[in-house]
């Protein structure tokens, strides 16, 4: 496994990002994993060489926060892993149970680092934008966080370019700290974050973690212009036809699924190669609740697409709406 610094900072992170909205209780969604199957994936994620994993408080309704947390105390150290949760999304019925205020963030960490079973996690990250609080409010509130040793960096998710430059030049006036990390939506069939957010992130090196580099599985090269998919989630997860399905967005697949014929691997390595193959990114987020889905994962670390093929899978591509902000 080869490791890199996390963005600016000093923090080395594995190539691969595990994902763990899918684990926690079936409970949720019919194609999230129990907590017994879910530590299997945790533990083979430990032993292929994965350090960094990705969590959020509404995932499972907090159940995946706790399995995570119980895993990672049983198989390693916490000083071994980088372990990212996120705030935002409603976790109650209250009018404060959501959102970026001062007082659900303070709130929320507290009660994220209870389900983890930890005193820090290494990455706080706002999960979207709060359009009815400050960012002043928010920037301040997650300064607060890290300047009590609850969160060592603080990170953000899918937003407007504009968004996340205001948030760094407030950090940096105010002498807050800033953010280091960005998970945004960014897939071969989903690139609208070429035009202004990948930029911006290069130019401050800002890490960039993309999640759904698969397209929640589109790029699988298992769904079909008459079928949504065979998989559970194919069939349980109608965010992603809003996100995915156009006629373009087959096109690439296609000829994703071509290149990986004529390579001898599998749609998902190429799409993750494609990726992977990118200098700005720091480690794609990848979900994994087979047995081969690990092992195909990290094949993918090893595959070098040339010039040629990067420009076929990509050609097809026409701008999209944004998507992935809410």
């Amino acid at each position: 496994m080869e490791y890199v610094n996390l963005g600016k900072t000093g923090i080395k992170v594995s190539r691969l990002c595990l994902g763990c909205m899918s684990y926690g209780t079936s409970q949720w969604r019919a194609w999230v994993l129990d907590e017994e199957p879910s530590r299997a994936f945790i533990k083979r994620a430990l032993e292929s060489g994965i350090n960094y994993f990705d969590t959020a408080d509404m995932y499972a309704n907090g159940a995946s926060e706790e399995v995570l947390g119980r895993a990672l105390r049983d198989f390693t150290t916490r000083d071994q892993v980088v372990i990212t949760t996120k705030v935002f999304n409603r976790m109650g019925d209250g009018p404060n149970d959501r959102g970026l205020s001062r007082k659900h963030i303070l709130a929320s960490i507290d009660a994220s680092l209870r389900r983890l079973g930890t005193d820090y996690v290494d990455v706080y990250m706002i999960h979207r934008w709060d359009y009815e609080t400050p960012i002043e409010e928010t920037l301040d509130a997650l300064n607060d966080v890290v300047r009590a040793g609850k969160a060592r960096y603080v990170g953000a998710s899918s937003m407007f370019a504009w968004q996340f430059a205001k948030s760094l030049s407030m950090s940096d006036a105010r002498g807050w700290a800033r953010f280091v990390v960005m998970q945004n939506h960014y897939n071969l069939v989903y690139r609208e974050e070429e035009r202004e957010m990948i930029p911006l992130c290069r130019a401050e090196g800002i890490a960039l973690t993309p999640w759904s580099p698969l397209a929640r599985g589109f790029l699988a090269g298992n769904r079909t212009r008459d079928k949504k998919g065979e998989t559970a989630r194919a069939k349980d997860d109608p965010y992603a036809y809003e996100l995915y399905y156009r006629d373009e967005d087959f096109v690439i697949a296609e000829r994703v699924g071509e290149l990986a014929k004529k390579r001898g691997v599998k749609p998902i390595q190429i799409a993750l190669a494609w990726m992977l193959n990118k200098p700005e990114i720091t480690a794609p987020i990848i979900g994994a609740t087979k047995p081969h889905h690990l092992p195909e994962a990290l094949a993918a670390l090893e595959i070098k697409l040339t010039d040629d093929e990067r420009k076929y899978i990509e050609a097809p591509y026409v701008p999209h709406p944004v998507l992935g902000h809410s």
